[in-house]
């Protein structure tokens, strides 16, 4: 799958001595959901924070020297994919810290507000200066310029105010906060480590850690952790239509991560089975495109009782930059990233079991490696169904036309990427591999174009950029 990416992971520790060095490492085990930048953020005991941010890779940015710098026993760290502009700027690289009349404060976030245009206009006129392109910055003024008394009760009234995705970790002098938006696009958990507290975007995080895993936090909820390791928990709004991303099972998440209630490895593998049930065709062998893919492809292939086989080969030593030769050498990129395996592909039937499909370019470049390498027939399947609508709560989409499925038939598609058939996972397929009992729980926008209604509310209004999309999409 190439075209959705991921915008971020978040991290949080409270009371525990070695709190950057357990943020770093909570970091490497969410860098997939973020590879452009990276930054840490510690109390060093007082009330100052000590923070280092960087482009690139967490292990890239954080050698030893800097992580012995970063002193206390509390901090929170994030791991960033821009959405759009300013990737080049470093005042986009979270977590943001900034001063109130309640102390310092520092923000991490996950997610993108849908109505940050709409305050952000309002606080300009009002004579506020933004020294970024985020909107977190927004969430940051209003947190700011409350009149309320405590940061719990400006944070309640925050969220009262904006709109949209947001999982957020937040650090003061005394207190870790972590809070959900209404709807829980995002995930966000927390557990234990001794008498510290732990809290990440993904359960994997915490399995590094060796922190026992406690909860998700609910959609609408903030909990309040103190330096003991207190943990309170508070429920401001009434319950809302829950809006879990439905894109985090299909592919952001790790398949080793539990999101929004479940394992992420099974509800793959489900898919898997479910597409074969609805997409069967006749083959000699199932091979999957790493690494998301992988699990649908030993369902599908469970499914079919058609064997599975490695017949693409992953690079994992694949760097960010690289000099790409002349374009004589065709398909570059994909070759950097994936090799064919000869002997399983050659004269087979071939079933190329992947994640999703978006612009179609990868999709088709993969099969030509695929028929290149010997494939007689290459049968794709998909474990999602056709992506016809952008997202507007914190993933980095194209623009509608550029949504191959959008302006294109599956017959269309098929030919345009050169497989013998196509088939997608069905959106009742999706539906059931999530959980029929749970299936009302997600949020199938990118698929079907419905929104949680009152969220999306502004998104109509909101000013487009040079690519078409909204003009404010960062959401970091």
């Amino acid at each position: 799958m190439a075209g959705f990416r991921e915008e971020c992971g978040v991290v949080g520790v409270m009371a525990d001595p070695e709190a950057a060095r357990l943020i770093y490492l909570g970091l490497h085990a969410l860098q997939h959901r973020g590879q452009e930048a990276a930054g840490i953020v510690t109390l060093n005991g007082g009330e100052e924070f000590t923070g280092h941010k960087a482009f690139g890779l967490v292990g890239d940015g954080f050698p030893t020297e800097i992580i012995t710098k970063l002193e206390g026993s509390s901090g929170i760290g994030h791991n960033r994919y821009s959405t759009t502009g300013g990737s080049r700027l470093t005042q986009n690289i979270q977590p943001f810290t900034f001063n109130t009349a309640l102390g310092n404060i520092a923000i991490a976030h996950n997610g993108n507000l849908t109505n940050a245009h709409l305050i952000r206009a309002e606080l300009e006129a009002k004579g506020s200066i933004f020294q970024s392109t985020s909107d977190t910055e927004v969430f940051m003024h209003l947190l700011a310029r409350s009149k309320k008394e405590s940061v719990l009760e400006r944070l309640v009234e925050v969220m009262g105010e904006v709109k949209g995705a947001y999982s957020l970790v937040i650090l003061t002098k005394d207190r870790l906060y972590a809070l959900r938006d209404p709807f829980g696009f995002r995930p966000l958990v927390y557990g234990r480590r001794g008498t510290a507290v732990v809290v990440a975007s993904e359960s994997c995080a915490l399995g590094l850690l060796d922190a026992d895993f406690e909860r998700e936090i609910n959609p609408g909820e903030i909990i309040e952790i103190l330096p003991d390791g207190l943990v309170t928990s508070h429920h401001p709004f009434p319950h809302a239509r829950k809006g879990f991303c439905s894109f985090e099972p299909v592919y952001f998440a790790r398949p080793d991560s539990k999101v929004f209630g479940e394992e992420i490895y099974t509800l793959r593998k489900r898919m898997g089975e479910v597409l074969a049930r609805e997409t069967h065709v006749d083959a000699d062998v199932v091979i999957a495109v790493p690494d998301s893919g992988i699990p649908m492809a030993l369902g599908y292939a469970n499914a079919a009782g058609i064997p599975l086989e490695i017949g693409l080969v992953r690079n994992p030593y694949v760097g960010r930059t690289f000099i790409e030769p002349s374009q004589s050498i065709r398909d570059f990129g994909v070759k950097l990233k994936l090799s064919p395996v000869g002997s399983v592909l050659r004269g087979k039937r071939v079933i190329v079991v992947d994640d999703s499909l978006v612009r179609g370019t990868t999709s088709m470049k993969i099969l030509r490696m695929l028929r290149k390498a010997g494939a007689k027939e290459i049968h794709l399947r998909l474990g999602s169904p056709p992506i016809t609508h952008s997202c507007y709560f914190g993933v980095d989409t194209p623009e509608r036309s550029q949504l191959l499925a959008a302006t294109n038939t599956v017959e269309e598609i098929r030919d345009f990427i050169g497989a013998d058939t196509l088939g997608f996972l069905s959106r009742e397929g999706l539906r059931e591999a999530l959980g029929k009992d749970k299936a009302n729980n997600y949020c199938y926008g990118c698929f079907t174009g419905d929104y949680p209604e009152d969220t999306c509310r502004e998104i109509k209004a909101q000013p487009t950029d040079a690519a078409g999309g909204p003009g404010l999409k960062a959401g970091f």
